[in-house]
């Protein structure tokens, strides 16, 4: 059988595919610890957290939904389930747009910002713990720079 340059190109060798299995598991592997950690001493999910956090760097503490929803990497109709929880407990509010009829804002409240502030010593404890003194100097300035070469112009 004759592999053509198209296939050539599109073939993952054994030790390419363990890479990419390694990054994706880690992230995972992190992400649900960190939510664990939240969940038991916060009972707050991390998407929450997330959520609360995008709105506390935002002016205003305010964002337009379907900007949020990019932050947060969540869909919209996701991104809505999850605002209308954290409307019922108070720490999120919706307004309209005022130049938009049809847009409208999410609003970090006091609430929600007293919630973020008691939880982040926990979340930055879980990224101290499994991330950053996982590795040495050298290799998060070598971790960033892979990210950045996945990702250009991306800080966050």
């Amino acid at each position: 059988m004759t592999v053509t340059a198209s296939e050539s190109r599109d073939a993952i060798s054994p030790e390419e595919l363990v890479v990419w299995r390694m990054l994706q598991r880690a992230q995972v592997r992190i992400t649900r610890l960190l939510e664990a950690d939240l969940l038991v001493e916060h009972d707050l999910a991390l998407a929450s957290y997330d959520v609360l956090m995008q709105l506390s760097e935002s002016p205003d503490r305010r964002l337009r939904m379907n900007d949020l929803a990019e932050r947060v990497l969540l869909s919209r109709s996701g991104l809505t389930r999850l605002i209308d929880r954290l409307q019922r407990d108070g720490l999120v509010e919706r307004e309209a747009c005022a130049s938009d009829a049809r847009g409208l804002f999410a609003v970090l409240t006091d609430a929600g910002a007293l919630r973020l502030a008691e939880a982040t010593p926990t979340y930055l404890r879980g990224i101290r713990a499994r991330f950053l003194d996982v590795l040495d100097t050298d290799e998060l300035r070598q971790c960033a720079a892979m990210l950045h070469k996945l990702f250009p112009g991306s800080d966050v």
